[in-house]
């Protein structure tokens, strides 16, 4: 039988009537869904993309009071609570949550990672750990565990920091060499206090086995030789930043002075302080090294020093410098004159030779290890700038 072309006419016909069909059940299930939801939802959302969260939690409490079961709301209106700060609000709206028993499995997952959120948010930091570590095995884990570590960052758990570390590794494949590192460090300088020779050896050893490029790690074991009057091997230990980061000779620098000053040997301080300003200028460096001069070759050689170092980069930290070696050179009737000036620069300087962390900028008089600001290990960069931008 020959096929004749024009029965396939009426199919596109029949597709189009189908998706009309489709489309208009569609329209009718989003209108009754629309009508079936308060004014008070879209005056929230309204309020929402207008950016008042104020009147859009009034709004979806009303709602919330109008059908209890509108679980998604819930969740949304508890996460406004805290994002305004209201925590208490917030707790209370995910443990109730919690408290229904006919809440699904999935959904009391993401009631119980909420009301960690809550809890950590509050500084109720045990409460938190304690539902951050149910978490496990869920989707919420990954998430649960960097909560976990900021908590047992803040209260100085180091071993449980190592071990979550561990576990974030194996789950993102993603290495945490340098902060598994730090911890052990942490563990290393708090047996140093201690004067527990044997725990700071082995976690300074488990440190460098993890990061060998840890400065920190060799700083404080050049720290233990110092403690235990090997000065000549706290030096040498000291020196080996320089093959790791120069720019962390600036931390060691007093270190270094100090032990030179003590071995009687301030001629070869100076030397070694000399060539590591030349190589990697800093006011640290250079702080030590005049304070090496000033005592040992006296106030006419450290103003020189000075000079040269103000020809090459005028500061103001090298200008009080500069002016406290000529005051302890000067004769008594310059000497009141010198120490206004001197007054008048060093109110200045009190506000500058400021940290300042690489990642998120925040600055700081001390240097830190772990940012403040942002969190992260490592990102101060260990010489000190004089801008006043951004000063913490």
């Amino acid at each position: 039988m020959d096929f004749e072309f024009w029965w396939l006419l009426p199919i596109p016909v029949l597709f189009f009537a189908l998706g009309w069909i489709a489309a208009r059940i569609d329209i009718k299930h989003l209108l009754t869904e629309s009508r079936a939801l308060p004014l008070s939802y879209f005056r929230g959302l309204n309020f929402l993309l207008n950016e008042q969260p104020d009147k859009a939690i009034e709004s979806f409490i009303e709602v919330v009071k109008v059908d209890p079961q509108t679980i998604d709301l819930h969740f949304a209106l508890g996460s406004l609570f805290r994002r305004q700060g209201e925590i208490d609000r917030a707790i209370r709206m995910h443990q109730n949550l919690l408290d229904r028993p006919d809440l699904p499995r999935e959904r009391r997952e993401t009631a119980t990672f909420e009301l960690a959120q809550d809890f950590h948010r509050a500084g109720l930091l045990d409460r938190a750990e304690d539902l951050f570590v149910k978490l496990d095995g869920t989707p919420y884990e990954h998430a649960s565990q960097g909560f976990l570590l900021s908590i047992y960052e803040t209260e100085k758990d180091w071993q449980k920091a190592i071990a979550v570390t561990r576990r974030m590794e194996a789950v993102s494949k993603t290495p945490h060499h340098r902060e598994i590192a730090h911890y052990h460090c942490e563990l290393a300088q708090a047996a140093l206090l201690r004067s527990d020779v044997e725990a700071t050896q082995r976690e300074l050893d488990l440190a460098r086995a993890e990061y060998r490029g840890c400065t920190r790690a060799t700083m404080l074991a050049g720290d233990l030789a110092a403690q235990q009057g090997r000065l000549r091997e706290a030096v040498e230990t000291w020196a080996r930043v320089e093959t790791q980061n120069a720019a962390f000779l600036a931390l060691v620098a007093e270190r270094v002075a100090g032990a030179y000053a003590k071995l009687g040997d301030a001629a070869q301080g100076i030397r070694v302080l000399g060539a590591w300003q030349s190589s990697v200028p800093s006011h640290d460096i250079l702080n030590a090294l005049f304070g090496l001069v000033l005592a040992h070759e006296g106030p006419e050689a450290a103003a020189d020093l000075i000079r040269r170092e103000l020809a090459r980069s005028p500061t103001l930290l090298g200008l009080d410098r500069l002016l406290e070696a000529q005051l302890a050179a000067a004769p008594s009737e310059r000497r009141h004159d010198l120490e206004l000036v001197k007054g008048l620069v060093a109110q200045h300087t009190k506000r500058l030779g400021m940290y300042r962390c690489d990642h998120c900028g925040f600055r700081a008089r001390q240097y830190y290890w772990r940012c403040p600001g942002c969190q992260k290990w490592e990102t101060y960069s260990p010489k000190r700038t004089e801008s006043l931008d951004g000063q913490a």
